[in-house]
């Protein structure tokens, strides 16, 4: 089993509901062209930030490769481990890119492959209750929880909602 971060695309400046085919599902684990391919990974992924930490790294042991005459084996090492956890953490890199971008995490879908995580994540949402996301009262005062369309208060997860009935 697979898991699956799923993240949604900033809200809409006209408050029409987000786009479902814009949610983007990351699917946790190494990624062999992350690591094969870093820097044509980033470019494909359109990292940019992380591109450009990588090269400024690379250049940095380039840098430390000729003060110090590292031997070729050595350089080849640190590029395989450089390499190594790139591939290993790729889908944060991904995650990590998107939040800055103004995405919202969304959770996680457990599933056997992307179609069944789609699938699980949008009949999830579809049967679940319309609570809007956390915010802020007019006054600013502190967070509340709003009810959406056709929500009822009652529970959430173990513990009653704010200001729900006892």
């Amino acid at each position: 089993m697979a898991v699956f971060a799923v993240l949604e695309p900033p809200a809409r400046p006209d408050g029409q509901p987000v786009d479902p085919d814009r949610v983007r599902f990351v699917r946790d684990g190494f990624s062999w062209g992350a690591f094969l391919f870093g820097p044509l990974w980033m470019i494909r992924h359109r990292l940019w930030l992380v591109l450009l930490c990588w090269v400024l790294v690379m250049a940095g042991f380039g840098v430390i490769y000729a003060t110090i005459s590292v031997p070729g084996g050595g350089r080849l090492l640190v590029s395989a481990l450089i390499a190594l956890l790139i591939g290993l953490e790729s889908a944060t890199l991904r995650r990590w890119t998107l939040l800055r971008s103004g995405w919202r995490d969304s959770g996680i879908v457990v599933a056997d492959d992307l179609e069944a995580a789609e699938q699980r994540y949008f009949s999830g949402r579809a049967a679940a209750p319309a609570y809007d996301r956390p915010a802020y009262d007019d006054d600013r005062t502190g967070p509340a929880l709003r009810l959406g369309a056709g929500g009822r208060g009652g529970v959430l997860g173990l513990f009653p909602l704010p200001g729900g009935g006892r």
